[in-house]
């Protein structure tokens, strides 16, 4: 079973009593609620003093880069920040709009002390996000987010006169970063993308300038939806969270593929050419087979989560191909691809690292390289995601109960029943919620209702043997 890490208070230098603000990925909340100008300007002081100190720099300041989504809030959140890194004298380069990854990419490439990406990701226009990257832009681990928290409204020595920071916009931030994604297809010909006609659907986000440059820099034929930010329209009713719009433009397009991001453009999830969606674990699929026929898939090893669909599982051991499974997460992803030196990893919601060339999921990264396979093979995506048959799950959520005890015995033994009863023709996962009373029955059969079935009767175990 998988635990996601929750800890609710923690102390800081003086043995005070702490609540935690930092979730899995980052401070997440509604923007000017719970996410103010003041935690920001915090934030960004806290997380310059701690960063720094744990590494030293060889400037006279160190140096902070900072990048955003398209929310409307991200602008006065993007301020905030940039005022408490320069307040804590530290330099910084605003990066402006640019994916997650992006950011990422100008932490490691401009050896940048701190990195800081302002956007909620998937989540609606309403809330926003501060996250941090340490040195080569890589995310923060528990304890370093703990020293962060543990600095939040304490009193400090601040730099005066000429120690305080400066802020200086970065000016070729899109061409750089789009001229680095081509370079990782390692084509010298320059158009390694030609003769591909490609829907993407940036999701008013993030990527909207990046992404389609990146894709006609390729060669490919690009037709875009989804690129019009007005800061109010982020991942609204479009992007990888709703995949409706990029199916319809595809088929009426009659292209080849379409790929979509999400705001922040750290995932990816693609429409074959009939219009059926390719999920996170069938773009693993098609990229694991695509590195280790080119002798990049380090030790022939896939990382994924413990929620990758049973087909990838079947179909990677079919193909001689290693599966490491790790907790819900992408950064549970990279953690294990670090520790083992693996070079692909990611989840079924379209998470996908090629750690060669990223330190985290990047959406357009894995739009580009997914293409390139089709263009190298000559075979369309639907084919090549034909690779693993994608068994039915069902996911069903069970509130109200204590999901402490999912080690109780009459719900033990009702699992290994329903294990005995799929053999290994299915899978059964109970994962509890990491912050609400809440488990998560999920179910993998060979036939949707088989799958349904199951699941429910075990979501009614859980809700009479775990009920509060």
């Amino acid at each position: 079973m998988a635990l996601s890490p929750f800890h609710p208070h923690h102390t800081n230098r003086q043995g005070e009593h702490v609540p935690r603000i930092f979730g899995t990925d980052g401070v997440r909340g509604l923007a000017n609620d719970k996410l103010t100008a003041g935690l920001a300007v915090d934030l960004g002081s806290a997380a310059a003093r701690v960063l720094v100190e744990h590494g030293g720099y060889s400037r006279p300041r160190p140096l902070a880069v900072v990048g955003r989504d398209t929310r409307i809030s991200g602008q006065f959140l993007e301020h905030a920040v940039v005022a408490g890194l320069a307040s804590a004298g530290v330099d910084v380069l605003r990066l402006r709009v640019l994916p997650t990854p992006g950011v990422a990419y100008f932490t490691d490439a401009l050896g940048a002390d701190v990195g800081v990406v302002i956007s909620a990701s998937h989540n609606p226009m309403p809330d926003n996000g501060i996250k941090f990257l340490a040195r080569g832009g890589v995310k923060l681990d528990d304890a370093l987010e703990r020293e962060i928290e543990a600095l939040l409204g304490q009193d400090w020595e601040r730099p005066t006169g000429a120690a305080v920071g400066r802020v200086t916009p970065y000016g070729p931030t899109v061409k750089e970063y789009v001229d680095h994604l081509v370079r990782t297809l390692d084509a010298p010909a320059g158009r390694p993308l030609a003769g591909l006609r490609l829907v993407l659907d940036c999701a008013h986000g993030a990527a909207s300038e990046v992404g389609p440059r990146a894709l006609a820099d390729a060669g490919a034929d690009v037709i875009t939806i989804g690129a019009s930010p007005d800061g109010l329209n982020i991942n609204d009713g479009c992007g990888s969270t709703h995949l409706g719009p990029l199916q319809k433009a595809v088929l009426d397009h009659g292209a080849d593929a379409g790929f979509a991001v999400d705001g922040d453009a750290d995932r990816c999830l693609a429409v074959d050419h009939t219009g059926q969606i390719v999920d996170g674990d069938q773009i693993m699929a098609v990229l694991a087979l695509a590195l280790r026929e080119a002798g990049g898939l380090v030790d022939d090893t896939l990382v994924a989560t413990v929620m990758s669909n049973l087909g990838l599982l079947q179909a990677m051991d079919s193909a001689g191909v290693k599966v490491v499974q790790t907790a819900v997460g992408d950064r549970y992803v990279l953690d294990e691809m670090r520790r083992g030196g693996y070079s692909l990893g990611g989840e079924q919601s379209g998470h996908v690292i090629l750690r060669e060339h990223a330190t985290t999921g990047d959406g357009i990264l894995t739009a580009l390289h997914v293409a390139r396979r089709m263009a190298t093979t000559g075979r369309s995506l639907r084919d090549l995601a034909g690779v693993m048959t994608r068994l039915p799950q069902v996911l069903v959520n069970v509130g109200g109960v204590d999901r402490t005890r999912t080690d109780d015995p009459a719900l033990l033994e009702a699992v290994a029943g329903a294990e005995a009863e799929l053999g290994t023709t299915g899978r059964v996962l109970l994962r509890p919620s990491g912050t609400e009373p809440l488990v998560r029955v999920m179910v993998e059969a060979p036939t949707a209702e088989q799958a349904e079935a199951v699941a429910q009767r075990l979501a009614g175990v859980v809700r009479e043997r775990l009920a509060l």
